[in-house]
C-alpha cells in the first residue's frame, strides 16, 4: 500500500478534529450519493463493478489491434486521452515510440488544433498500417472531432470503407450522440463511456484501458491494485486512511494561504501522471472562486528552472513529492581515473540512491525554504502500485473538493472558451456573439 507523509502539518489536535468532521461529512455523503455531483460517483466502485464482458471485448480488441496495426491513433482531448498517456509513459516509457517492442506506436491526437502536430504525426505513421481509437461523449468536440475527420479519411483513402470500418474504436456514450449515431451507422465496434464517470475519473473505464492495453499494459494489475485503494480507503478516519490525510493537509494549507500545490517527481515517466493529476484537481476544484492551483514539476531537471523560484519566491505554496522506493534499473555511477569533475565520490553508487538523496535534500531545502512538504511513497512503479495510485488521487480530490464546498465533479467554466471559439469561427446561430466578439479585438 502506498505511504503519506504529511510531517508535522496535521500535527495540531484542534486542526484534525475540524478537518476530521468535514471529510466524516464529505466521505459519507460520497458513499451514500447524496453529494453534490452524485449522479457522477460511479468511479468509486468501478473497480468491482466494471462491465466484466465489456473488459474482455475490450482486450480482444487491443490484441487485434496489436495483430494487425503497427500504429494505434488515440483521438482524445482531456480526460479522453491524459489518464492513458500517463499510464504508457509511466510503465512503458516516456519514450515509448521509440523504443523496440511487439507492440505498436501509440500517437495521441485531438487534444490541440495544431496543423503542425497532426501533419508530423501522418509522417510519422507513413505506409504503416494503423487503427483508431477515438474517443468523445458527444462526437461533437471541437479538437477531437476535427483530428476524427482528417484520420477517418486517411483509413478510408488507405483501406477503403469497408476496411476502415474495422480499424475505427469508439469509445462514446451507451446511447447518444453524433459519435453513437455514426459508429452504429457505419459498423464501428464500440466500448462505453459509463454516464456516472466523467472524463477525468475515467482512466480505468475503457476511455483508458483500450489505449493502455494495446501498449502491452496488465490492465488486469491495473485494475486489482485500484479494487485493492478502493477497499483500503473505504474505512473513515484521520487516522489511518491516507486519502483522508491528504485532503486534510491540502484543505488545511489551503486556509492557511497555501493557494499553489506542486506535485513533484523524480523520474521522468511520471511527467504525464502530473498532467492528468493537475486535470483531476484543476477541474475538480477550480470554481466559485476557490481552490488550490495544481503545477507540477520534474526534478531533478526542473530545480535548474524552477528550482530558485521554489526556494524563495512567494510563500503561497506546497508541495506533494511523489516518490518510488524500489528502482526498476540497475546503473551505477563509474570511476573516472582523471576525476576532472570531481565526481569519483560518486563511484560506484546506483543512480537510483543518488536520485533518492537529491530528493532527500530538496525536501529538506524546500522545508527550510518555507515550503511544506507531504511525501506520497510508492514500492514500486509498476501496474498494481500505480492503478493504487489512481484511485487514491480520485478519492483525495472528491473528498477535497467537497470539504472545500463545492461540487468536484462538474465543470461549468469549461464552456465559456468554446462559445468564444464558435463565435469567432462562424459557427451558425452565433454570428451576433461573433460579431460582438471581433470589435473587441479590434477586427
Amino acid at each position: 500500500m502506498l505511504t503519506l507523509n504529511t510531517g508535522d502539518i496535521l500535527a495540531r489536535e484542534s486542526d484534525r478534529k475540524t478537518l476530521s468532521e468535514n471529510l466524516t461529512a464529505a466521505h459519507s455523503a460520497l458513499k451514500a450519493r447524496t453529494c453534490p455531483g452524485a449522479a457522477f460517483t460511479d468511479w468509486l466502485t468501478w473497480p468491482r463493478d466494471g462491465d466484466k464482458q465489456e473488459y474482455d471485448r475490450l482486450k480482444a480488441a487491443a490484441a487485434r489491434i496489436r495483430a494487425d496495426s503497427r500504429a494505434l491513433v488515440v483521438i482524445g482531448i482531456g480526460g479522453s486521452y491524459l489518464g492513458a498517456r500517463a499510464v504508457v509513459e509511466a510503465l512503458a516509457s516516456p519514450q515509448y515510440n521509440l523504443k523496440k517492442k511487439s507492440t505498436p506506436d501509440i500517437y495521441f491526437v485531438g487534444n490541440n488544433l495544431s496543423a503542425a502536430h497532426l501533419h508530423e504525426v501522418i509522417e510519422l505513421i507513413g505506409n504503416r498500417d494503423f487503427s483508431v481509437n477515438v474517443i468523445s461523449k458527444s462526437g461533437t468536440t471541437t479538437e477531437p472531432a476535427v483530428a476524427f475527420r482528417l484520420f477517418k479519411a486517411l483509413l478510408v483513402e488507405k483501406y477503403g470503407k469497408g476496411g476502415a470500418r474495422a480499424r475505427i474504436y469508439a469509445t462514446t456514450d451507451k446511447a447518444k450522440g453524433a459519435l453513437r449515431d455514426m459508429a452504429e451507422r457505419e459498423g464501428y465496434e464500440t466500448f462505453v463511456i459509463p454516464d456516472g464517470i466523467g472524463g477525468r475519473y475515467s482512466v480505468l473505464t475503457p476511455v483508458g484501458l483500450l489505449p493502455i492495453a494495446v501498449a502491452g499494459i496488465d490492465t488486469d494489475a491495473l485494475l486489482d491494485g485500484a479494487l485493492s485503494a478502493m477497499n483500503a480507503l473505504d474505512a473513515s478516519g484521520l487516522e489511518t486512511n491516507p486519502a483522508w490525510q491528504y485532503a486534510a493537509a491540502r484543505n488545511l494549507l489551503y486556509r492557511q494561504g497555501k493557494t499553489i500545490e506542486i506535485l513533484a517527481f523524480y523520474e521522468p515517466g511520471l511527467r504525464f501522471l502530473g498532467e492528468w493529476w493537475k486535470q483531476l484537481f484543476g477541474e475538480s476544484e477550480g470554481k466559485q472562486g476557490k481552490g488550490v492551483f495544481p503545477a507540477s514539476v520534474e526534478l531533478t531537471a526542473d530545480l535548474h528552472s524552477m528550482g530558485q523560484y521554489i526556494q524563495e519566491g512567494r510563500r503561497d505554496l506546497f508541495e506533494t513529492v511523489l516518490s518510488v522506493d524500489a528502482p526498476d534499473a540497475a546503473v551505477e555511477a563509474p570511476f573516472d581515473p582523471d576525476n576532472a569533475d570531481g565526481l569519483n565520490f560518486l563511484a560506484g553508487l546506483s543512480l537510483f540512491d543518488i536520485n533518492r538523496r537529491a530528493m532527500e535534500a530538496t525536501r529538506l531545502a524546500h522545508v527550510d525554504g518555507g515550503v511544506p512538504n507531504l511525501v506520497l511513497a510508492l514500492p514500486r512503479l509498476d501496474a498494481w502500485n500505480l492503478g493504487e495510485l489512481l484511485y487514491f488521487f480520485m478519492l483525495a480530490c472528491a473528498l477535497s473538493g467537497l470539504a472545500l464546498g463545492v461540487n468536484p465533479f462538474d465543470q461549468p467554466g469549461v464552456e465559456a472558451y468554446k462559445v468564444n471559439m464558435f463565435a469567432l469561427l462562424g459557427k451558425p446561430g452565433y454570428e451576433a456573439q461573433g460579431e460582438a466578439l471581433r470589435k473587441r479585438l479590434g477586427g
